[in-house]
């Protein structure tokens, strides 16, 4: 189980889109790096040159069409960080209509009154956040490519024991100061910051934006509804090969935890 403790603080180190990117195989000329179009420009580019131990993968592990972007936006020392099940999810290329398709359970889910009040304010957004607190029922998350925008579509399926499954539906896009953003709907985004860790892969937001037509305004602090955690966490050890944990926690710094639902997945076969 993921606690809900894992939150962002001053000291640790994201990559954002002022740091310089050599890794990605262009020349600064005097400048950083665009993290977002050198990650598009991987993920076009290096589909069918990809060599996994170029990369920092393990033997016999290698993507399925080399997907670069993640591994883009982290570089070469923050990829090799990662366990290597987390690399290849995140190497994979997901085109010709291919779906990555995870399944599992909840295992944990918790939402104060205040969480309730937000989640319930946000379905004019299209829902982003949990309304359910059921725990051990299932839950599917699929991930698409988004050939619009050159991202990746994500749903997120979580079974009630009374009504219909919530379905939670979003897009990563590799754009914004960070150089990745989610997609929420109706013109609400949330930049993300990458960390990488020896046993997770983790997303912190990192600033909303509403789009209103050709306007982008930027949400201040005091209107942020707070930092959102999200963890991909290798648990092969105590849950067999395949594994993993996906979290989601949502803290406010005046009001302390909103939201936290954690939950057991793995590929199906």
């Amino acid at each position: 189980m993921v606690s809900g403790s894992h939150r962002a603080d001053s000291t640790r180190t994201f990559v954002v889109a002022n740091r310089p990117h050599r890794h990605c195989g262009t020349k600064s000329h005097g400048r950083a790096a665009n993290p977002a179009h050198n990650a598009r420009q991987q993920g076009r580019d290096n589909d069918s040159h990809y060599d996994g131990n170029n990369f920092g993968d393990a033997p016999g592990i290698l993507p399925a069409l080399g997907d670069l972007r993640f591994r883009a936006l982290l570089g070469a020392e923050g990829w090799g960080l990662l366990p290597a099940a987390i690399r290849q999810r995140f190497s994979n290329r997901l085109a010709d209509r291919a779906t990555a398709i995870y399944r599992g359970h909840l295992t944990a889910v918790r939402i104060s009154p205040l969480g309730h009040l937000l989640a319930n304010i946000l379905r004019l957004f299209g829902a982003p956040l949990p309304l359910s607190t059921d725990r051990d029922v299932p839950s599917v998350v699929t991930v698409t490519e988004d050939v619009r925008h050159g991202g990746q579509v994500w749903t997120r399926l979580y079974a009630n024991r009374q009504g219909f499954p919530q379905v939670i539906h979003s897009a990563k896009r590799f754009a914004g100061p960070t150089g990745l953003e989610e997609y929420l709907g109706f013109g609400l985004s949330m930049a993300l910051a990458l960390e990488p860790r020896p046993d997770a892969l983790l997303f912190h937001s990192a600033g909303y934006v509403w789009r209103l037509g050709r306007f982008d305004l930027r949400l201040p602090r005091w209107l942020e509804p707070g930092q959102l955690l999200v963890e991909h966490r290798d648990c092969t050890d105590q849950h067999g090969p395949g594994a993993f944990i996906f979290a989601l926690t949502l803290h406010h710094p005046w009001f302390g935890e909103l939201v936290h639902q954690a939950g057991i997945y793995r590929e199906a076969a």
